[in-house]
């Protein structure tokens, strides 16, 4: 009976009528926290400082950047879900997170360097955060690749898993990378043991929008989700009778 839910889960039915509920919240959540987070960042917090007002690209790079590690960890664990109990809706779910996460790193990339040229001079540096990033990157372009050349559905399921799971090796790296190498990418100010070195007035608003990207990040899974269902059990008759509700 403790493992019912996790059966449940495996279910595309129950899954994707969980998900056409919770999907419209999700996105109704994150559209309300997405616009306090801007106000509070773009208008109430103050210049910073040293940047100025060009700081303020933090409340949309930052949430980006960490998207970008969240989407790919929960995309590596549901293919390990996938390969190790052969759960078909957990290949679904990463197969689901593969172009939200791409998404979020190609913002973060780009934002990134829309704020190192007036900072470092430059939109590019060979940085290791950079550089784990970029890798991360290609790593989503290569498992939505990996996937769509491979018509078998099992087969790509199974291929992109192994892929998924291989690649996950480099969250930690890109985490860690500002602290294991000599790095011009700013130490962090948030996601650190002791007190965040950022004032209240700019925390603040910052945490909102991480919460605003993650409720969207939830909201397009679950969306994404119920398409990858119907795409794969079209021929199902409970998909016929979910349609005509």
């Amino acid at each position: 009976m403790t493992f019912t839910w996790f059966h449940r889960l495996g279910s595309p039915p129950y899954v994707y009528g969980l998900a056409q509920r919770l999907a419209p919240w999700c996105a109704g959540s994150a559209l309300l926290l997405l616009l306090a987070g801007l106000w509070g960042g773009l208008v109430l917090a103050p210049p910073d400082y040293q940047q100025g007002d060009g700081f303020r690209i933090i409340y949309v790079h930052a949430p980006s950047a960490w998207l970008s590690l969240m989407v790919y960890t929960t995309m590596a664990l549901a293919a390990a879900v996938g390969l190790i109990w052969r759960i078909k809706v957990a290949h679904a779910a990463a197969a689901a997170c593969a172009p939200i996460g791409a998404s979020f790193t190609a913002a973060a990339l780009v934002t990134g360097a829309l704020w190192g040229r007036p900072m470092w001079g430059t939109y590019w540096q060979w940085d290791p955060r950079l550089t784990s990033e970029l890798i991360l990157f290609f790593l989503y372009l290569g498992y939505m690749g990996l996937r769509a050349s491979i018509e078998d559905t099992q087969r790509a399921d199974r291929a992109s898993a192994v892929l998924a799971v291989v690649g996950v090796v480099n969250v930690p790296v890109i985490h860690y990378s500002v602290t294991w190498w000599n790095s011009l990418h700013q130490a962090p100010s948030v996601m650190r043991l002791a007190k965040p070195t950022m004032a209240t007035s700019m925390l603040v608003p910052l945490l909102i929008m991480l919460l605003a990207f993650t409720l969207f990040f939830v909201a397009m899974l679950l969306v994404r989700l119920q398409a990858e269902i119907l795409r794969r059990e079209r021929a199902s008759t409970w998909i016929r009778e979910a349609l005509k509700r």
